[in-house]
């Protein structure tokens, strides 16, 4: 089982709500509305509770008593969950009272795991069958196994409606639903049987998601000798998994700085840093033993076009779902690393698999990705030290290949994958992958690649570095800034105590990838109110509160005035009078745009005289005292909106460690 809280733990990321399975819990589409909330904790049975004698609703009926017992229910689970000191102990408490609160005979809580491509069952509670346990030690099923979730997620997203909960009998050859799923019936006679050979006469399954994000499930089931959960039960099961995902937020802080470190916000999928870490690791048992390593880079064609058409909303969406494809093929290669590398561009890892199941699954993937609503496919290069590319010794090596490969691809609009080491010319002449590869590569360069009188070789038509020189993906701001905190951390160091030094790290080199015009650190001793500016750094001049039309010459001179005391290198500010960034010193962060409705008066002034056009901060404390982190935005400034998460993370993780206040 995968541990909670790492890449494919706690929190996967932005996907739509998708129903799970295993061979008795495959998944099906969402039923269609029906009677309100009604009935006890089992169909035909009084609440717990109630006197012998009572007498008994109609499966149907809406009675005070078990409504009673459903609404008390819902809060002695948010109770024990705020009560929980881990992930684990939160779901088993959700397992535990779904169970009670249902009258199901077990429960059990999964999460999909979208490294893997694999839903992890992390808890089983009640009366389990043969081969269950309570806290299985590797139960998993493969999601590729039931391809319906990708028509369920494509569903969710084009109705924008949350997953809701539906019930399978033993008996039942379709799931109930108001309108059958394509291929559904295979899978719903394969999770019928399951339920029999288990001695259960149905199971209720409810989609749990965390921050709009697909994280889950929640499944149910009864004996052979209990009712059929209804239609009532399925509502109520909904209203559970909604609530089980309120407590999860609560306990899932502490794995939020691995999973931000490590995972892509907006996919879920492993980013470029999970990467670097596992193909480091990969080549060092490739150079020890030959095993064999296999690199995929995908690139989505046509993003930019829906981006420009229908909105980045849009675009989002398709990288969401191609995100999906990629996890399920990495499911195909066991051990396998899916992720998204920042953009458009995505990777799937593998090794010890030979080259050519790597290209096979590849190929299937490509003619997938055709078939994505709006989409235009993908362009895929592939690297393997398993093919004739060379030495590989160094992960950059590897990835100059797979990228030079999928160049070739975008360039040539290829439907399949392009593979390093492939397509050799005529006779011995190389493979024209290898040598695009090897010319982006000063180190394997020779005078004839350079040219002669110090023109373009002939191969300079290779592709760019990977890594724009700007970027405002959060999990490529992520990488670059926790790669500069960890060049920080070498021989050439700040001292470890060094607060300031290494937010200075952190705000120097997010305002770079992001363009940023200027940034400012902050300071509030412990116990004060007061911010100080401790460090700053303006890379261009905007043109200031003074050159807006409109202005009166004393209204003006005002404005430059205020301006000058802002920032000042010894500026300072009243907390009391800046309630946002009092709230991100105390550990969060903001993101404003100037002239947008609703901005507080305070933080628009200090936007609007300094002539930015926007700012997003994070801020923090650690035993030295109170932080913030301020990246200010003019016209060439790319967008800041999205990164404030990102950049509370990073500066987390800056203040972790000795901590000392600024130089006086």
């Amino acid at each position: 089982m995968a541990e909670l809280g790492d890449a494919g733990g706690l929190g996967g990321a932005r996907e739509a709500a998708v129903p799970w399975p295993d061979p008795e819990r495959p998944a099906a589409p969402e039923p269609a509305p029906s009677e309100p909330l009604s009935g006890g904790p089992r169909s035909g049975e009084p609440p717990a509770g109630d006197p012998p004698g009572t007498a008994q609703p109609r499966h149907d009926e809406v009675t005070a008593t078990g409504l009673d017992h459903r609404l008390q229910a819902v809060v002695e689970l948010a109770q024990d969950m705020a009560g929980a000191q881990s992930a684990l102990e939160a779901v088993r408490a959700a397992a535990a009272r779904a169970t009670a609160a249902l009258g199901a005979t077990m429960a059990a809580v999964s999460v999909w795991d979208r490294e893997s491509g694999r839903l992890r069952v992390l808890v089983n509670h009640g009366e389990l069958a043969a081969g269950e346990e309570e806290i299985p030690e590797n139960e998993s099923y493969p999601v590729a196994d039931f391809p319906e979730i990708v028509t369920y997620l494509d569903e969710h997203w084009s109705t924008g409606r949350l997953p809701r909960a539906w019930v399978q009998t033993a008996d039942d050859l379709v799931p109930h639903a108001a309108r059958p799923q394509p291929g559904a019936g295979a899978f719903c006679q394969q999770r019928a049987a399951g339920l029999r050979r288990r001695g259960r006469s149905c199971c209720l399954v409810a989609p749990i998601v965390l921050h709009g994000q697909a994280w889950g499930e929640l499944y149910l089931a009864r004996g052979a000798e209990l009712p059929v959960f209804t239609e009532a039960d399925a509502q109520y099961a909904t209203l559970l998994a909604a609530q089980i995902s309120a407590g999860l937020a609560q306990t899932e802080r502490l794995a939020d700085l691995r999973r931000l470190a490590f995972t892509d916000p907006l996919t879920g999928l492993a980013n470029r840093r999970a990467v670097d870490a596992r193909l480091e690791s990969a080549l060092t048992a490739h150079n020890r033993d030959n095993t064999v390593v296999t690199l995929v880079v995908c690139d989505v064609n046509g993003l930019k076009r829906i981006n420009d058409l229908h909105g980045h909303e849009m675009g989002d969406r398709l990288l969401e779902r191609f995100a999906g494809q990629l996890s399920m093929a990495g499911a195909k290669l066991p051990g396998s690393l899916a992720a998204r590398l920042g953009g458009d561009e995505f990777c799937l890892l593998a090794q010890g698999q030979k080259a050519d199941e790597v290209v096979a699954v590849a190929e299937e993937l490509c003619a997938k990705a055709l078939q994505l609503a709006d989409g235009e496919g993908v362009a895929c290069g592939i690297a393997s030290t398993g093919d004739a590319i060379g030495p590989v010794s160094t992960a950059d090596r590897l990835f100059r290949l797979a990228d030079a490969a999928q160049y070739r691809a975008k360039a040539a609009r290829a439907a399949h994958p392009v593979v390093a080491g492939r397509s050799h010319g005529p006779g011995l002449t190389p493979d024209p992958t290898v040598l695009l590869a090897d010319a982006a590569d000063p180190h394997h360069r020779t005078s004839d690649v350079r040219g002669r009188g110090g023109g373009r070789g002939p191969h300079g038509d290779r592709r760019r570095f990977r890594g724009a020189a700007h970027s405002a993906d959060p999990g490529q701001l992520l990488t670059v800034v926790l790669a500069a905190l960890d060049r920080d951390g070498g021989p050439r160091a700040h001292h470890p105590a060094d607060t300031l030094g290494r937010l200075a790290t952190v705000a120097e080199t997010a305002a770079r990838l992001l363009d940023a015009v200027a940034w400012w650190i902050s300071y509030v001793p412990p116990g004060s109110r007061l911010m100080h500016t401790a460090r700053h750094a303006v890379y261009r001049m905007t043109s200031g509160p003074g050159a807006r039309a409109g202005l009166t010459p004393g209204a003006a001179r005002r404005a430059e005035s205020l301006r000058a005391r802002i920032e000042a290198p010894d500026a300072v500010f009243d907390l009391d009078h800046y309630p946002l960034t009092r709230r991100a010193v105390a550990g969060g962060s903001f993101a404003l745009r100037t002239g947008a409705a609703g901005n507080d008066p305070a933080e628009e002034a200090v936007l609007v005289v300094g002539g930015y056009r926007g700012m997003v901060a994070a801020g923090g404390a650690n035993p030295a005292g109170g932080w913030l982190v301020e990246l200010f935005a003019d016209d060439a400034t790319l967008p800041l909106g999205q990164v404030a998460p990102a950049l509370r993370t990073l500066v987390a993780v800056a203040l972790s460690g000795p901590a000392s206040p600024p130089p006086s």
